[in-house]
């Protein structure tokens, strides 16, 4: 079909930290550096996935703009494109923002989508001419039949049009031939949308959709072509928490063992409590899970999410340990800055860290991301910072601490992340990571 239309689809990626202090030390450390590099490495599977709902007379074109010079921009105006079409997480939204400025100047029409805008949809409709809330399928077909008879419309959302929610059984292979694929360590997957789970600091429960699982069956296919373009890939999974339905996720393992690949995924510490599928991901190769331990402080655990992790936090050490017998790495992740914690949690962390046997770990700052109950309660409080969406890069400080002034917690990261990031621990942590993986033998051979 010929191409009446072009459409260039932009993903603002990157890792930013806004912290001078921060960026000149802590993220220099060795183990930060090669986490940091994996994020920077991911292409934008919400854009692939638009891409592969475009209709044929469109021409798609992706790009990825992390550090961006003017030349750049010259080259994408040279596009002649009708639409561009942005997704931005909110640490970057202001770039977006600016750059969209510049497009429409030239009579370019500007689309945003994502997690902030579909939070703040009115402030992102000042810098757009089309903005897209929620789940983008349906919605993106949509936009663009209108914009092909001139009746753009300033909003498209699920939430306000529920019949436009996208079912998972409809989905399409991302468009991962517009990938040059020699450009990445790793490519994503969506096997489920959303988390049950809905702890207060994380919008990925209410900002895009509720939580849903996608057919084995159309999972099978998206691995299928992976394999057409790479011959030996490593996948991530871009789900908040894979095995919620532990039934639905054996059949999704027994799946990823025909693969010859290694992959990674988020999930939930419940993993350890199921003997067949912990044998199953070992058998299937799964490198690693990153498990959200949140904190080592029961006060900020216990009113996190209506209770569901506070029960778990008695086992977390003994949890662990039974995940990785099965020879899976586990990444555990820390969350810094809860209103009950105090100095003594950053070196109870500390303690908890060097004395688990975790094989890699994230330690992050609370982060007051817009639409979740965290940001609301902050608002309410009157304790957001000023003009903050830059520093929503989990590594800033987005608030005002309840027992911290922002410098002393910013202080106490910082020197937190040195001492866990150190080459001592690193060392440590990458034996255990090799020595759990040795240990995974007796399920694949047995």
């Amino acid at each position: 079909m010929k191409k009446e239309y072009k459409v260039i689809l932009i993903s603002m990626s990157g890792v930013r930290v806004f912290n001078e202090k921060l960026l000149k030390t802590g993220l220099t450390l060795p183990g930060f550096v090669d986490r940091s590099r994996v994020i920077a490495s991911l292409p934008s599977l919400g854009l692939l996935t638009l891409a592969a709902h475009t209709p044929e007379n469109w021409e798609v074109i992706y790009r990825e703009l992390d550090a961006y010079s003017d030349d750049d921009i010259v080259e994408i105006l040279g596009e002649e494109p009708n639409i561009i079409a942005f997704s931005a997480l909110t640490s970057r939204i202001n770039e977006t923002y600016e750059l969209a400025a510049r497009f429409r100047k030239q009579d370019i029409t500007v689309v945003m989508g994502g997690l902030h805008v579909s939070a703040l949809p009115d402030e992102a409709k000042a810098h757009a001419d089309a903005v897209v809330q929620g789940e983008c399928e349906m919605l993106w077909e949509a936009l663009l039949k209108d914009y092909e008879t001139n009746t753009l419309k300033a909003l498209y959302s699920s939430f306000i049009e529920p019949e436009m929610a996208f079912h998972l059984e409809d989905s399409k292979v991302p468009a991962y031939d517009l990938l040059d694929i020699s450009k990445y360590n790793r490519l994503t997957i969506q096997t489920t949308r959303g988390c049950p789970h809905d702890c207060h600091f994380c919008a990925a429960s209410r900002c895009i959709s509720d939580y849903k699982k996608k057919p084995v069956k159309l999972i099978k296919k998206e691995l299928d072509k992976i394999f057409e373009i790479w011959d030996d890939p490593f996948i991530e999974l871009a789900d908040d928490n894979t095995f919620v339905d532990k039934e639905w996720s054996k059949d999704l393992l027994r799946l990823f063992a025909d693969y010859k690949m290694k992959w990674f995924t988020e999930t939930d510490i419940s993993i350890a409590y199921d003997d067949e599928l912990l044998e199953l991901l070992a058998k299937s190769n799964c490198m690693q899970v990153l498990i959200g331990l949140e904190s080592v402080n029961f006060d900020s655990i216990k009113g996190l999410d209506g209770g569901w992790k506070s029960k778990q936090f008695k086992n977390y050490s003994e949890a662990i340990d039974k995940i990785q017998s099965y020879g899976i790495t586990v990444n555990g992740c820390f969350v810094l800055g809860f209103d009950s914690d105090t100095k003594e949690t950053f070196r109870e962390t500390e303690k908890f860290i060097k004395e688990s046997n975790l094989s890699d770990v994230q330690i992050t700052i609370l982060t007051a991301f817009p639409c979740t109950d965290l940001y609301n309660q902050l608002k309410k409080e009157d304790r957001l910072l000023s003009d903050y969406w830059d520093k929503c890069t989990l590594f800033d400080v987005t608030y005002k601490p309840k027992n911290f002034s922002v410098e002393e917690l910013e202080d106490e990261f910082q020197n937190l992340m040195t001492k866990v990031y150190s080459d001592e621990m690193v060392k440590r942590r990458k034996e255990i990571f090799k020595r759990t993986l040795l240990s995974r033998r007796k399920f694949i051979t047995g």
